[in-house]
């Protein structure tokens, strides 16, 4: 089964499925190895839009960053894919040693240590990974155009921005005529939509924004398998999961989240995932998976149809 309907990044002209896969898992939580076979079968079923960025996977010892780029380019040397696959990273976040940030030198040395980490000669979307107050934005929106001038880059995008921000580099880019942010990344899911629908929202709408969103299942969460405290346990996040989203509010969302599966013979994650394809604004939120029995279950998630009644219920008891 291949996923069909595809969606543009913002006014790119880059044409996308409805999830993109988050490549942070590669070289974390999966090895090289597990790695390739997922990525063969994301291809497999039109899965084939990949997020990565250079800090993947910093946070295991003994990683230093580069890791995820590093496998996925590994595979794109073995496979012949790379023009099989939407590929999208970022900059910005701490690698050490002062490699950190959205200066416009650093920018460049960075793009070119991604590039030869992925080994191919350009990214289809480059993402600020967050926002750099010390660097004029006029400087890091020139330091973009210039790649997407050399071919290096397609399109970019913003992370992590205030909604201000963001419509302050928006005015920088129509102003000075330099390439604009395409694409939003934000946090967003049924139980976290605050942060992104109170501000971010109407900047997205208003300069016809793409917006791949992550924490789609709220870290685990909205697959439903923390319903009791002791539900903790069932993984290395679990307390953390268990503490911030097990409460009153959340547990009313994942009951919805069941009683609507149910009905479609499906599972939380694939209704979850198919209310969020359905927002208006949301292009393709960002999940990820370990086993190629997830990724089946992705598959099924950006194929589902939900009514407007199941909408309605889902957006009722989440509502904040």
């Amino acid at each position: 089964m291949s996923t069909s309907e595809h969606r543009q990044l913002g006014r790119s002209g880059i044409q996308v499925p409805v999830l993109t896969f988050g490549g942070n898992v590669f070289g974390w939580t999966i090895d090289q190895p597990t790695s390739f076979s997922l990525l063969d079968a994301l291809v497999e079923k039109g899965l084939n839009f990949i997020d990565t960025a250079d800090v993947y996977s910093r946070w295991v010892p003994g990683n230093q960053g580069g890791e995820s780029e590093t496998i996925i380019g590994n595979w794109l040397k073995k496979s012949g894919s790379r023009d099989k696959i939407i590929l999208a990273t970022k900059v910005g976040m701490d690698l050490g040693d002062g490699k950190t940030g959205l200066a416009a030198d650093y920018i460049r040395r960075a793009v070119d240590a991604s590039l030869r980490r992925l080994q191919t000669d350009y990214i289809d979307l480059y993402q600020a990974h967050r926002d750099d107050e010390d660097t004029p934005l006029q400087e890091t929106l020139a330091a973009f155009d210039a790649l997407i001038k050399e071919g290096k880059v397609r399109a970019i995008g913003a992370s992590n921005y205030s909604a201000e921000r963001l419509r302050e580099a928006l005015n920088v880019s129509s102003d000075q005529g330099l390439a604009r942010y395409e694409t939003l990344q934000p946090e967003y899911n049924l139980y976290d939509r605050q942060g992104y629908e109170s501000g971010l929202e109407a900047v997205v709408k208003e300069h016809g924004l793409g917006v791949i969103n992550y924490y789609s299942l709220a870290s685990g969460f909205l697959s439903g398998k923390y319903r009791r405290p002791e539900d903790a346990a069932k993984s290395a996040r679990g307390k953390s999961v268990v503490e911030k989203y097990l409460n009153e509010r959340g547990l009313k969302i994942i009951n919805a989240l069941v009683q609507v599966a149910d009905q479609h013979h499906a599972t939380p994650t694939q209704v979850a995932l198919a209310w969020q394809i359905a927002r208006p604004g949301i292009t393709a939120p960002i999940v990820s998976a370990t086993s190629l029995s997830q990724v089946d279950e992705l598959a099924k998630a950006a194929v589902l149809k939900l009514s407007e009644e199941d909408k309605r219920l889902l957006s009722e008891v989440s509502s904040y």
